[in-house]
């Protein structure tokens, strides 16, 4: 009786855990066959979402835009819910996306892809088009919601009915995270100051993403324009779609910082157009100018020729590099204004002192000359009149080689002028223990030093501005989204290199260089006073200690009115044919240039017969930017 009762219990045990096994076989079967895509789609998991900042813009100092982001779409495919529907949806989006629609058809072809796992699976993310613009993809959108497969689709079944509906809102789609694309209004305009953006620093393509400044204001300001990127912690289903009621936490993302720079569009316009001509008469390797306002260091203008457009990286990658401030250069006779300042400012030497040029000058076992005569006896307004090499030379050993070489480095040259920009160079000023015994008479001319386009124009600023050097003032301000100010840059002043008095007598000298008796009469205004000084020096041969024959740099750099100078101007030619002196081809560029701008900013004629022109007591720009917000808090120059 006792066995009788075990078996039963067995029989029963046996058959409960058969009948449940029998109840999980079959739940097995419904979940992995019978409703394995429906619940596909319902599996969720967690995932972090990256919502990038949008990039700040770049405007100049009128707030007309150079730089700007705009978001764009991916859009994507997910073939497995086409079947047999790939023709009608081709036909229907590919002139949307402007793609070709046999192209488009293949893409929707349903492909097998290894996933992390291993396993071979149907591929649900099929990219059709990246950046493309939002307006474009709602075109899409409501194609596809539109779109109609010449069925009568109320009298099907509820899977197919639902097989078209999901065709519908999710066989199209764009990806999660918007990309942005860098949009430059103005194409090549300003573009070695403005930069570009590469792939972790690297040139590449316009689209933001993991995108960062790789030259100019891009680079040099990246981490104000970038922005902090936000997150999302939300549930995914298997096609990796949000699941929008299902977000558990969200970090907004920071804009970027619109960043306001002191440049002009429209003098950058027409200093482009001068170099230009300049470029088309003489067809050097490449020609540059700066224009500065001497009193505050404002960069309002800064181009180069050949020169790129920062959103379409083709052609030369030479042509990106910024020479103006990364490529050091003899100066040439435009360094005489440091010896000429540094003997007057000593008082070793006076304006009427009289010194002999007569030429060949023999010095140190080699004879130095003047370009083209001898000019004989010369005072050392005189020097600077003609450019006399042997008077500098002189004036130099005068001076001394200690005094010579602090002066050099009191105008900043040997150090870096602090413009925010990458990749500046210090050039080359050598301590007076590593001078030859030639150096004292070389240097004085320009010989034997290195200095960039830009130190060179600072420094003639300088004089200009009675003796006080400037740092280069090319960021005014950053702003938010709203225009509200976040940082207000403010100009300033590095040192006093010469007295009042001194940079006084030196405009006296340059105003003589732009008459008959001087190297510059080309440059010379008919409603404005000019100062300045030409310069032509040989080419050193990079890696070989001497000159090449025939190659120079040519160059003038001036300023006017001279006696109250609003604008100071450097124009600089590498390798200039059909002529090579500053005064033959430098001096007509800048001449053409500033005659446009001071039309431009109604700068006040100094000449007594200056003809008519529109003017007020100081130029436009000055009142506009005087009057400006001052809101935010105020920085130095960056």
């Amino acid at each position: 009786m006792g066995k009788k009762l075990q078996y039963r219990r067995l029989l029963l045990l046996g058959s409960l855990l058969g009948g449940a096994f029998a109840v999980l076989a079959c739940r097995l079967v419904e979940v992995q066959a019978i409703r394995h895509e429906e619940l596909q789609v319902m599996a969720q998991h967690i995932r972090e979402i990256l919502l990038q900042p949008r990039r700040g813009d770049i405007f100049d100092a009128n707030h007309h835009l150079l730089a700007t982001s705009v978001f764009v779409k991916t859009v994507c495919a997910d073939p497995t819910l086409l079947t047999n529907r790939q023709a009608e949806v081709a036909r229907a989006i590919a002139p949307i996306l402007q793609l070709d629609e046999q192209e488009v058809y293949q893409k929707l072809q349903l492909k097998t892809v290894v996933n992390k796992k291993g396993e071979t699976v149907p591929d649900r993310y099929v990219i059709l088009k990246s950046k493309v613009p939002v307006e474009t993809w709602e075109l899409v959108r409501s194609a596809m919601t539109n779109l109609s497969f010449g069925v009568n689709e109320r009298k099907l079944p509820q899977k197919e009915r639902r097989f078209f509906a999901d065709l519908r809102a999710k066989a199209i789609f764009p990806a999660q995270v918007d990309e942005q694309v860098r949009n430059y209004p103005n194409q090549n305009l300003a573009a070695h100051v403005i930069g570009f953006l590469g792939v972790d620093g690297q040139p590449g393509s316009p689209t933001i993403g993991q995108m960062v400044g790789a030259d100019g204001i891009e680079r040099f300001m990246q981490e104000k324009l970038a922005g902090t990127a936000g997150s999302r912690i939300t549930e995914v289903d298997a096609r990796s779609r949000e699941v929008m009621a299902l977000r558990r936490q969200e970090i907004n993302a920071q804009d970027g910082y619109n960043v306001v720079l002191t440049i002009d569009s429209f003098l950058q316009h027409l200093l482009e157009d001068s170099l230009a001509e300049g470029m088309k008469k003489h067809t050097p390797l490449n020609i540059s100018g700066i224009v500065v306002r001497p009193q505050t260091g404002e960069i309002l203008a800064m181009a180069m020729l050949p020169n790129f457009n920062p959103g379409d990286l083709k052609g030369d990658p030479a042509a990106r590099r910024n020479c103006i401030i990364g490529d050091p250069m003899e100066p040439g006779s435009t360094f005489k204004i440091v010896v000429v300042s540094g003997a007057l400012n000593d008082q070793i030497v006076t304006l009427n002192e009289v010194f002999a040029c007569d030429s060949p000058f023999p010095f140190a076992g080699q004879s130095l000359k003047d370009h083209g005569k001898s000019y004989g006896p010369l005072s050392v307004e005189g020097i600077i009149t003609k450019s006399s090499n042997i008077g500098a030379a002189k004036i130099g050993i005068k001076l001394g080689s200690r005094r010579l070489y602090e002066y050099m480095c009191e105008y900043g040259f040997g150090a870096r002028t602090g413009i925010p920009l990458p990749f500046e160079s210090r050039g080359i000023s050598h301590p007076t223990e590593k001078w030859s015994k030639l150096s004292i008479a070389r240097i004085p001319m320009g010989q034997g030093v290195s200095v960039t386009r830009l130190q060179m124009v600072m420094a003639m600023s300088a004089i200009a501005n009675n003796g006080r050097l400037m740092r280069p003032f090319l960021v005014n301000r950053l702003e938010d989204r709203d225009g509200n100010v976040i940082a207000q840059y403010q100009p300033e002043m590095v040192r006093q290199v010469v007295s009042e008095a001194t940079a006084q007598q030196m405009v006296q000298a340059l105003k003589t260089v732009v008459t008959k008796e001087g190297t510059a009469v080309k440059a010379a205004l008919d409603d404005y006073t000019v100062a300045g000084k030409t310069g032509t020096a040989e080419k050193v041969i990079v890696g070989v200690k001497g000159y090449a024959p025939g190659k120079y740099m040519s160059s003038f750099i001036g300023f006017f009115p001279a006696d109250k100078p609003e604008l100071c101007i450097s124009i600089v030619m590498d390798e200039p044919k059909a002529g090579h002196l500053g005064g033959l081809t430098a001096a007509p560029v800048f001449h053409d240039f500033a005659t446009a701008a001071a039309n431009h900013l109604n700068i006040r004629p100094d000449r007594t017969n200056a003809s008519p022109v529109l003017a007020s007591a100081g130029n436009s720009l000055s009142v506009a930017r005087s009057v400006q917000s001052a809101a935010g808090k105020q920085f130095r120059n960056p």
